[in-house]
């Protein structure tokens, strides 16, 4: 069981770098690439034309929108989404 993304890059790089150099290089450029990707392409929220400030309120409402679409979907797959039809009252 590989543990967090490093034993998963360690595991990678054990099975085909070593072992193949030409296509471990290209699985390491895809790994890098997407490090890369991920530390510097997703911080920017604005788009040409609004501001930082309104790139980020655009990205927190995107974000709490779907959280709350999931939480439907989630709430309807354990059927609490419909209203129990037990009563409070006491049957003799």
């Amino acid at each position: 069981m590989v543990k967090g993304i490093s034993g998963f890059v360690s595991q990678l790089l054990r099975e085909h770098v070593y072992r193949c150099p030409s296509s471990g290089r290209v699985i390491l450029a895809i790994v890098l690439f997407v490090f890369v990707f991920l530390l510097c392409g997703c911080r920017s929220y604005e788009q040409p034309g609004e501001t930082a400030a309104e790139g980020r309120r655009r990205h927190q409402r995107t974000l709490r929108i779907n959280r709350q679409q999931m939480t439907e979907d989630l709430d309807e797959l354990m059927l609490l989404d419909k209203p129990s039809k037990l009563t409070d009252k006491r049957i003799p």
